[in-house]
């Protein structure tokens, strides 16, 4: 796809802006965590003020899962969809951040709900499920049923493997044809789940099969330049790699911002998980590409190189995450470019957007879009936009209370 010249002007200048992620940029690993003093520090906190305040509010009226928002009120899912994980984890951060048991006994009652979930083999999606809601539950309270419960989750996922193409297939049941060699960068964030349960039960087969699976998205997602397509397909009988393709970006050669961010995270814990080099360096690829893409405003845009950026719609729960993900990487690489990246984007976030002007929002964070090419949830609001700015704030202030609940753990 092409890109006009002067979008590509604007998105260097942006990159100008942060400088270049090089060695020479590097700061020690020590380093990782520090909040400093100053604006930066002052902004965040605010943020997070504003937020657990905001959770604290809405908390006793959520009858459900929130998916996302219609006229800035939750619509919810009783089963929790591919999203249930967030909210109860959303609760966990705000309890850490603020001590309040309240939303330690809202977690606990909100994760609870996700227990039938713990068998359900027709989705990837059981780490984003199951990490921020009953391993951080296993990490923060030692109550054996939530380790319990992850490890069984864990069991469902690996039912969906393909020892054949090395991979994980993201959507439809294990009798659905349709989608059976379907693989989405998305599915790099699952895999944390599988080390969990190896670490736990001292069962490797559960992290062999997420390194396999992580080996495979780094041969086929990564293009030269470093950004990714959403999709790729694979013949699910032969294994054969069948080429990329793309729901949620603007098409099989842009580089929709989610999952660019999705790949950025995923890549860097399997790192951490694994210590292979490898996985860091690939994470260090789709890092450099992002911060390079980067609108001067640093909240991205939807997709990275649809028609219209940088001047297209945003979302900003791909910079929480793209922030969470570049703040985890410093720690891995001591690059300070990534960590000064990082919290332009939060600060960007906290300033930019944050729902403070309406009385009405029940949500944290605007200006996310879920599915921008199914005209669905354009800049509305959404759940683990709210859980990550989170968890990112709290990386800066807090890092040891996040440690507790997601395990920050370097390689040994």
């Amino acid at each position: 796809m092409s890109v006009s010249r002067r979008a590509l002007l604007v998105t260097a200048a942006g990159a100008a802006a942060v400088g270049p992620v090089t060695e020479a940029s590097a700061a020690p690993a020590a380093a990782a965590g520090r909040a400093g003093t100053g604006a930066i520090p002052r902004t965040l906190s605010a943020a997070a003020d504003y937020a657990v305040a905001k959770v604290r509010a809405v908390a006793p009226r959520v009858t459900g899962f929130p998916v996302g928002t219609k006229f800035e009120k939750w619509t919810y899912s009783r089963g929790g969809d591919w999203v249930g994980g967030f909210w109860p984890g959303t609760l966990w951060m705000a309890y850490l951040y603020s001590g309040d048991d309240t939303f330690r006994a809202r977690a606990v009652e909100s994760a609870r709900n996700l227990a039938p979930r713990q068998t359900d083999t027709t989705t990837h999606d059981l780490g984003f499920l199951f990490y921020p809601s009953w391993v951080t539950a296993w990490r923060l309270t030692g109550d054996d049923e939530w380790r319990t419960g992850a490890v069984r989750a864990a069991d469902s996922l690996i039912r969906r493997y393909n020892p054949r193409g090395g991979f994980i297939r993201a959507w439809g049941a294990l009798n659905d044809t349709a989608n059976a060699g379907r693989v989405i960068i998305d599915t790099m964030m699952n895999l944390d789940l599988l080390a969990f349960a190896s670490r736990e039960t001292g069962d490797p087969a559960y992290l062999d099969i997420a390194v396999a699976h992580a080996k495979t998205a780094q041969r086929v997602f990564p293009r030269p330049d470093g950004s990714t397509p959403h999709v790729y397909d694979f013949d699910p009988d032969t294994g054969a790699p069948l080429g990329p393709a793309t729901v949620q970006g603007y098409d099989a050669s842009s580089c929709w911002s989610r999952g660019q961010a999705w790949g950025i995270y995923g890549f860097t814990t399997m790192y951490r998980r694994t210590g292979d080099a490898g996985f860091r360096d690939t994470a260090c690829e789709l890092a450099d590409y992002a911060i390079e893409a980067l609108t001067p405003d640093h909240v991205p845009v939807w997709d990275y190189r649809a028609p219209q950026q940088p001047y297209d719609i945003k979302d900003a729960s791909a910079g929480a995450i793209t922030a969470c993900g570049l703040l985890d990487l410093h720690a891995a690489t001591g690059r300070r470019a990534y960590r000064d990246v990082a919290l332009r984007i939060l600060t960007a976030l906290a300033e930019t957007c944050l729902t403070r002007n309406s009385a009405r929002a029940e949500a944290v964070v605007a200006r996310c879009t879920r599915n921008r090419p199914g005209e669905d949830g354009i800049e509305i609001s959404l759940p683990y936009a709210d859980y990550y700015l989170l968890e990112g704030v709290l990386r800066v202030l807090r890092p040891a209370d996040v440690d507790r609940a997601i395990d920050l753990s370097q390689p040994s």
